[in-house]
């Protein structure tokens, strides 16, 4: 994809570092005609087709007399033709991995790191559509594109939500600002803080939104990345075992030599950052890649780089640091990364900045990296299907 410089008006001409230091995670901010660029609209025609795919994860949320109702996609089309004429939302995850300009839109962002940046979802409302009050565990940005919305938020969440609730609900919702947000305007808060927006018009809203993990989804995964990784010596033993009258009982010195074994579980900064970069560049589950099953031959893929550059695949996430290089949570193998100059792993990290390397002759080494990538369906010469 091509890299396309910061848009000072995302943040209202506010920069980036003033940004961050002044509204992230810490306030709201209200940006008014914060983005221009539509070439097209995702409205509830595009979003249908994609809440139709079982490849997409999709929802519906309606409301009738105070009791919500949830679906999940894929969506028949005669449902939707059933839907209402006020009530209802429809929402789409991960809409940047099929629309080339929604995933700039989402690069844009490129002021805070990669693996922070979660995806684009794009939710459909005609009048009276709602999810409801609520706050996400994460930072969001939401963009309205057509129509209008009405916004509320609140610092206060500690009511909880609704316990018989299909969807997360608050049970108490104060509003403390409000504002009206029409087409262009965007609105930033910050991890849970409560909103609830109401469409006053048909229109869509943006939802950029944040990875955030809990502490123990990271342990968790950490823990499965070392059962991969760790190699331990020996076996239990007791040369010195004695004749027990209570065999059922776990004593204090069969505890101390399982401890002992266990501390054998260790780990440094180079496992953690290994860690890092395959987990926060891994797919989503219901993310797939399809090998091509024609896919270029070596010399052509070298040509059609040489002649238009290379762009990574919009579902591909591709990460490093001072060892490696992960790409959809995937480590660069050890003797390809020997095998690459300085100069090469340079453009490798900058196809991760920039997420495409322009046209040009490149080295034997990385061109052989970037053609086994194209095998996989990671990436693919720029403009080529």
């Amino acid at each position: 994809m091509r890299k396309t410089a910061f848009h000072a008006p995302l943040l209202g001409g506010i920069s980036p570092e003033t940004f961050l230091a002044e509204y992230w995670q810490k306030k709201p901010l209200l940006i008014r005609q914060a983005w221009d660029r539509f070439p097209e609209l995702i409205d509830f025609a595009r979003l249908s087709e994609f809440a139709q795919r079982d490849d997409i994860e999709s929802r519906l949320i309606t409301q009738q007399n105070g009791r919500w109702t949830l679906e999940r996609g894929p969506f028949s089309p005669s449902r939707l033709k059933r839907l209402p004429e006020t009530d209802w939302t429809i929402l789409v995850q991960d809409v940047n991995h099929q629309v080339p300009h929604i995933a700039e839109f989402l690069y844009q962002f490129n002021f805070l790191p990669y693996a922070r940046l979660d995806d684009v979802m794009i939710s459909y409302a005609p009048p009276g559509g709602t999810v409801g009050p609520h706050y996400d565990s994460y930072d969001v940005f939401l963009l309205q594109v057509g129509g209008k919305k009405r916004w509320q938020i609140s610092s206060d969440d500690a009511m909880g939500f609704i316990e018989d609730a299909p969807i997360r609900v608050l049970k108490e919702f104060n509003p403390e600002q409000e504002w009206i947000l029409e087409h262009g305007d965007m609105l930033y808060l910050p991890p849970k803080y409560a909103h609830y927006g109401v469409a006053l018009e048909p229109g869509m809203t943006y939802s950029v939104g944040f990875r955030a993990p809990k502490t123990q989804e990271i342990a968790s995964k950490f823990l499965e990345y070392l059962q991969d990784e760790l190699c331990l010596d020996g076996m239990y033993s007791d040369p010195d075992a004695q004749v027990t009258t209570t065999p059922a009982q776990i004593d204090a010195q069969f505890t101390a030599r399982i401890q002992q074994m266990l501390t054998q579980i260790r780990w440094d900064e180079q496992m953690v950052q290994d860690f890092i970069g395959r987990y926060f560049s891994e797919p989503k589950p219901h993310v797939f890649f399809d090998q091509h099953s024609d896919p270029l031959e070596y010399d052509d893929f070298v040509a059609a780089v040489a002649s238009h550059g290379v762009a990574l695949n919009l579902k591909s996430q591709m990460l490093y640091n001072e060892q490696g290089i992960y790409l959809n949570g995937e480590a660069l193998e050890a003797d390809e990364l020997a095998s690459l100059t300085a100069s090469e792993l340079a453009q490798l990290r900058a196809l991760a900045d920039q997420r495409s390397l322009p046209a040009g002759e490149y080295d034997e080494a990385l061109l052989e990296v970037l053609y086994t990538y194209h095998e996989y369906g990671y990436l693919a010469p720029a403009n080529h299907d």
